[in-house]
């Protein structure tokens, strides 16, 4: 059967796979060729395929799993990393989550300094305002 998991900007994976292994608010389950109509919201986690007889992983921000005509399962996630190993995956995964912290902590530290600048303008506005005033 076909995978293909994508994100917003990317294709993830797109290659045939011989079964897969995913999770979703009910539990794990599995999918072989031949499956029925399927579609799921999957919980951030672990998908697991095998390949050419290699067992592949992706890790997953969540996501929406479809199967169609029992031979093509599309994933899209907001946010996917593939590996050949759970050992490196695990480590890309954290580099990425620090890389995301990061930036987060760098834009919220922009939109307080935004925050900041529109009081003092408003602040200022209202001042003037009161010298002249209009205000009373």
């Amino acid at each position: 059967m076909r995978l293909r998991i994508v994100t917003p900007l990317s294709v993830v994976v797109d290659e045939n796979a011989e079964s897969l292994r995913a999770q979703d608010a009910s539990g794990s389950f599995g999918i072989r060729p031949g499956h029925a109509p399927f579609l799921t919201a999957l919980a951030v986690s672990i998908v697991s395929w095998k390949s050419a007889g290699l067992e592949r992983f992706c890790a997953l921000r969540g996501g929406v799993l479809t199967v169609t005509g029992g031979s093509t399962v599309a994933i899209a996630s907001r946010e996917a990393v593939a590996g050949d190993d759970l050992a490196t995956l695990d480590a890309e995964v954290l580099t990425r989550f620090q890389a995301d912290t990061d930036e987060e902590r760098v834009e919220h530290v922009e939109t307080m300094r935004l925050q900041m600048n529109a009081i003092r303008q408003m602040i200022s506005g209202l001042r003037r305002g009161a010298d002249t005033g209009q205000f009373r």
